[in-house]
């Protein structure tokens, strides 16, 4: 079997939230249940009409550069990309060429080529032998990302996606939900035979459009590269192409020949103004940056990381990346922290595993009912041992489901702690266990767990284990 040098870029495409569309005053609605009710002259193309520039689009694009360490354009322009489709009624796309707004920069190490802003398409939907489109979408801002290529495994590819919707979504650039279109990936793969012809090229590029799910990313490439492999291996040609990727049978479909950026014909929109992006204060990389202040997603899981130090400060990977991806959850250690800086690995395994159990289960509309300082009174307890695992569980358990204030919720699964009653529990569970009582007193350790966990029982689950171990020990002394 012959080895292959895997090359992969991707070009990734994510709807930008704004008020309006790019070029016109209709509301940028992603959510909108009506056809074709967010449309006007402009963004339906009608003679005579004259698009203006969305500034906030632009202000997005230069944001996410400045997150990502790019070089910032100080001239730029729209152009012309002209091609027929349904999808787009004027024949001919507003993009970027040329000038692109972002150049450089990189993310989880994956250098960028370029950033530039374009107007969306509309959406097209195909029932038998009827087609029918949607322009509700046509002229929504959409920012396109191109990387190098420079990744050379799925995971990879995936994990960069992923980082993107994330710094999207923490920026206010756009929700990114790759679920409704508003972020779509197309990866372009190539593989070359190692060893044969000793030089830099690449291997013939084969286009993977329109992919939807993060999963799709990942899988569409390991589909790719197992094709190209054993097309090369039975000594054929790879075609460069576009090709789709059906998520029913788990496989790419050829679609068409592959375009070169001379098919579209580019050229400067004379409708348009050249923008000189240097003359705007507010667009300056040093005005950017104070906006990305505290902003970044890589920037709180490092500060989750160096919490601080001891055992107590180690928070474990996957909860930082459910901290970090997930706001729900991070937003509520956060402001628990702030309560509760003592111990932030209770705060985090309280949240990451069982209120992140029952959300998975229930739904997140509990969340409202476990506030920071109602899970800090709990924790509280917990590390004064006053209160015991089982018991926080299902403190938090029964306000999330039923409402209330957990702090004092809490108060009724306290651990009894009383010499007295502790006492009584001892020995009722002794005078029904004397079997067990003697193999303690012979030396068998393990005896003794039986007897706890018989008077834990007896306690309905309220007795301190360490109390209770104690006063068994002190009858059988």
């Amino acid at each position: 079997m012959n080895e292959y040098r895997v090359t992969i870029g991707l070009e990734i495409h994510a709807e930008l939230k704004t008020a309006t569309k790019m070029f016109c005053a209709c509301v940028n609605d992603p959510d909108e249940p009506l056809a074709n009710r967010n449309i006007c002259p402009v963004c339906m193309a009608h003679p005579g009409t004259l698009p203006v520039i969305n500034k906030e689009a632009v202000h997005k694009v230069l944001l996410v550069g400045a997150a990502l360490g790019s070089k910032l354009a100080s001239y730029t322009e729209f152009d012309r990309k002209n091609y027929f489709y349904p999808d787009i009624p004027k024949g001919y796309q507003i993009s970027q060429y040329k000038y692109p707004l972002v150049s450089g920069g990189a993310l989880l190490g994956v250098e960028l080529t370029r950033i530039h802003l374009e107007e969306d398409t509309a959406r097209s939907q195909h029932t038998g032998d009827v087609s029918l489109v949607d322009y509700n979408r046509a002229g929504v801002p959409l920012m396109e990302l191109v990387t190098e290529p420079v990744i050379h495994d799925a995971v990879t590819a995936g994990r960069f996606a992923r980082e993107l919707q994330l710094l999207l979504r923490y920026l206010g650039a756009g929700e990114a939900n790759m679920e409704k279109g508003e972020m779509r990936v197309e990866a372009n793969i190539s593989i070359k035979e190692i060893g044969k012809n000793k030089d830099d090229t690449l291997g013939t590029k084969v286009e993977v459009k329109n992919l939807n799910s993060f999963r799709s990313v990942e899988r569409a490439i390991e589909y790719e590269l197992k094709r190209q492999a054993e097309v090369l291996n039975s000594g054929g040609t790879v075609a460069q192409e576009t090709r789709g990727w059906d998520e029913a049978k788990q496989v790419t479909f050829s679609q068409r020949k592959k375009e070169s950026s001379n098919d579209y014909r580019y050229f400067p929109d004379p409708d348009l103004p050249k923008l000189v992006l240097s003359e705007l204060p507010e667009f300056s990389l040093e005005s950017l940056k104070k906006e990305l202040e505290g902003k970044l997603p890589w920037e709180r899981r490092e500060k989750y990381k160096h919490i601080g130090s001891g055992p107590e400060f180690t928070i474990s990977d996957e909860y930082i990346e459910m901290f970090v991806s997930d706001d729900r959850f991070g937003k509520l250690f956060d402001e628990t922290l702030t309560l509760q800086p003592v111990a932030p690995n209770l705060v985090a395994n309280f949240i990451g595993s069982d209120i992140a159990g029952l959300v998975s289960k229930h739904g997140d509309a509990g969340l409202q009912h476990i506030t920071p300082a109602g899970l800090n009174a709990v924790i509280i307890s917990f590390y004064k041992n006053e209160i015991s695992s089982r018991g926080a569980k299902d403190a938090i358990a029964e306000v999330f489901l039923n409402g209330g204030d957990l702090a004092e919720v809490s108060k009724k699964y306290l651990q009894q702690s009383d010499p007295r009653a502790l006492e009584s529990i001892a020995k009722k569970v002794l005078e029904a266990n004397p079997g067990v009582a003697a193999d303690y007193k012979a030396g068998k350790e393990a005896a003794m767990q039986f007897l706890v966990g018989q008077g834990m029982k007896e306690s309905k689950g309220s007795a301190n284990p360490a109390a209770l171990r104690s006063a068994i020990q002190k009858i059988l002394a």
